[in-house]
């Protein structure tokens, strides 16, 4: 039973040090940072409604994008 014991220990020990998957928590990071930054400028603006013609245009179909983006990762859909 002690050995048992001893043997999941030292694999979790081993499982738990790796750095298996960290690339994509950065990645998943860094996309929900950029979306922020993005968030905060449009915030800044006034909202999408203070934009016109082909501004506004550009602002909805890089936010619709950055909203696509961030489902497909956090949903996997």
């Amino acid at each position: 039973m002690h050995c048992r014991l001893a043997g999941a220990t030292g694999r979790l020990r081993v499982r738990l040090a790796s750095e298996a998957g960290q690339g994509t928590v950065e990645y998943v990071g860094l996309v929900l940072l950029v979306a922020a930054l993005m968030g905060g400028m449009v915030a800044a603006v006034g909202g999408l409604g203070s934009l016109s013609g082909i501004g506004k245009e550009l602002a909805e179909a890089i936010t619709k994008k950055i909203i696509q983006g961030v489902q497909k990762i956090t949903f996997g859909g």
